[in-house]
């Protein structure tokens, strides 16, 4: 028997297959509450449109202010733990991408396979033998997630085929999985919501988390604007993109966007946000120190980005 810790499992089984199912990760009861607050909001939304989502589906976002239960799997121990693992190396922090709730109704067509990380055109262009990651996903089910009624299909080892548009389809397992577990796959995992071919609707959560110097999925400072996130644990309010990311990146008025949250309006002036290696190589190039023949950064490449591509590399090598 294995007596490694669920959270060495979920890491080896992400970098080995691109995914990976928890099991009883969250009371049933969590769930059953989150579930039932939804209720009235599945039943308000509109069919999606397009080729993409699908036609029998439905789809609303922004669930942290729709629901306090939300919180509890955005900030989830092992769920930011395995985040920071996979993520943490490319950027100064990771952000929440996306909260969405998803129902495919009854006779819903299987989902095109797909990639999440191909929403960022750069993601083409990475280097993989380094294995950088875009994303996380989390599908946390609502109700028992069967082959018959659209259980998430993924296609394990794609992640690391990304060459290949499409797997043949036998290559796919079904995430079947109970409410209070969640299925974690990466952005760069060939994955597709199934058919639904029972008479229920089958519900579920997705809560994903990219690079913090992405553009997300869902905007959050429009999902949550100043008078919501005040309302959040600080923490939280952090994930949800209330925090710069190092070099100032995401600012409001030159500053941390956090100030927003505790009703400041004014502009007091713009702070830099650099990261401690940056300030160093600031000091250097003001006294002299550098040489600029010694440069190693690409034609037209800033040496604050050579730095930042010198630790990338000195962390994998």
């Amino acid at each position: 028997m294995s007596t490694a810790s669920p959270y060495a499992r979920c890491v080896a089984d992400l970098h080995e297959q691109g995914y990976t199912i928890i099991k009883d990760l969250v009371t049933v009861d969590l769930i059953a509450a989150l579930g039932t607050g939804l209720d009235a909001q599945f039943a308000a939304t509109e069919f999606s449109k397009g080729s993409f989502s699908g036609a029998e589906t439905r789809r609303f976002a922004g669930l942290l202010k729709r629901s306090p239960h939300v919180a509890s799997l955005v900030e989830h121990d092992l769920i930011l733990r395995i985040s920071e693992e996979m993520l943490g190396p490319w950027c100064d922090h990771f952000s929440l991408n996306l909260t969405q709730a998803i129902e495919l109704t009854p006779g819903a067509s299987q989902q095109v396979p797909h990639r999440d990380q191909d929403m960022w055109p750069c993601s083409g262009f990475v280097d993989r033998e380094h294995g950088m990651e875009f994303l996380i996903n989390v599908m946390w089910p609502l109700s028992d997630f069967t082959q018959d009624n659209g259980a998430t299909l993924v296609w394990p080892g794609s992640h690391r085929r990304q060459d290949e548009l499409l797997i043949a389809p036998e290559e796919a397992v079904m995430a079947e999985m109970a409410p209070g577990s969640a299925l974690v796959f990466l952005g760069s995992t060939l994955h597709a919501a199934g058919a639904n071919r029972t008479a229920l609707p089958r519900r579920g959560v997705i809560i994903s988390y990219c690079l913090g110097w992405l553009k997300p999925y869902e905007l959050p400072w429009l999902a949550y604007p100043p008078e919501v996130a005040r309302q959040f644990p600080r923490s939280l309010a952090r994930l949800a993109g209330y925090r710069v990311h190092r070099p100032n990146l995401g600012t409001y008025e030159g500053r941390c966007p956090s100030l927003l949250l505790d009703g400041t309006v004014e502009t007091p002036g713009a702070v830099d946000a650099l990261l401690p290696e940056q300030e160093e190589l600031i000091r250097a190039w003001r006294s002299g120190i550098i040489d600029p023949e010694q440069s190693d950064a690409r034609p037209g490449q800033s040496f604050l980005s050579a730095t930042l591509d010198r630790d990338v590399q000195a962390s994998h090598g």
